[in-house]
């Protein structure tokens, strides 16, 4: 999956979309914290097996799209980041 950017006058979007399908194993950041590029925002589980979803830039959190628990797609968004 693609990060996909939309523009409007407050900054750039960047979606993060999930690279495999798999559980969310845990959520670290929420709508309003800061982050950096390469931070870690979420780990999924998938095949017993952690992967970090981490940050592709310098950001605020604008929105968490799911929550600890849930199964996800690959391909679908799990955080807005506001640049």
């Amino acid at each position: 999956a693609v990060p996909t950017a939309q523009n409007s006058n407050l900054g750039k979007e960047t979606h993060i979309d999930a690279p495999l399908p798999g559980n969310v194993f845990k959520v670290l950041v929420k709508p309003g914290d800061k982050v950096n590029s390469g931070q870690t925002v979420m780990i999924l589980e998938a095949m017993k097996m952690e992967t970090e979803i981490q940050s592709p830039v310098n950001g605020v959190v604008k929105s968490v799209d799911v929550n600890q628990g849930d199964t996800v797609e690959n391909g679908q968004t799990l955080v807005v980041i506001q640049e």
